[in-house]
C-alpha cells in the first residue's frame, strides 16, 4: 500500500461542529501522526493542524468529510514522498 504524509489545516468557525469533527478524527486515528489545536478565543474560532501518513484516497476522504462540515474550512498539503508499506 502507497502512503502519503500530508499536513491538514483546519479551522473551526461554529463552535457546535467540534464534536462532529472529534468523532471524524477519532475514526482515521490510526493514521494521524499528530494534531494541534489553538483556540484563538478573541476571533471565537479553533485552528487544529493534522498530521497524517495515509494512502491519497484516504487523506482525500478525510479531508472530504471535514470540510462538508458546517462552519469548518480545511486545506491539504501533501508531501511528494510516497512510502509502500
Amino acid at each position: 500500500m502507497e502512503t502519503r504524509v500530508a499536513v491538514m489545516s483546519i479551522i473551526v468557525e461554529k463552535g457546535d461542529t467540534v464534536e462532529k469533527l472529534n468523532a471524524i478524527l477519532h475514526d482515521y486515528g490510526e493514521f494521524i501522526i499528530g494534531r494541534m489545536g489553538i483556540p484563538y478565543r478573541e476571533k471565537n474560532i479553533n485552528i487544529i493542524s493534522i498530521a497524517i501518513d495515509a494512502p491519497q484516497d484516504t487523506i482525500a476522504a478525510l479531508s472530504g468529510k471535514i470540510g462538508r462540515l458546517d462552519g469548518v474550512s480545511v486545506k491539504t498539503a501533501y508531501s511528494g514522498v510516497i512510502t509502500n508499506e
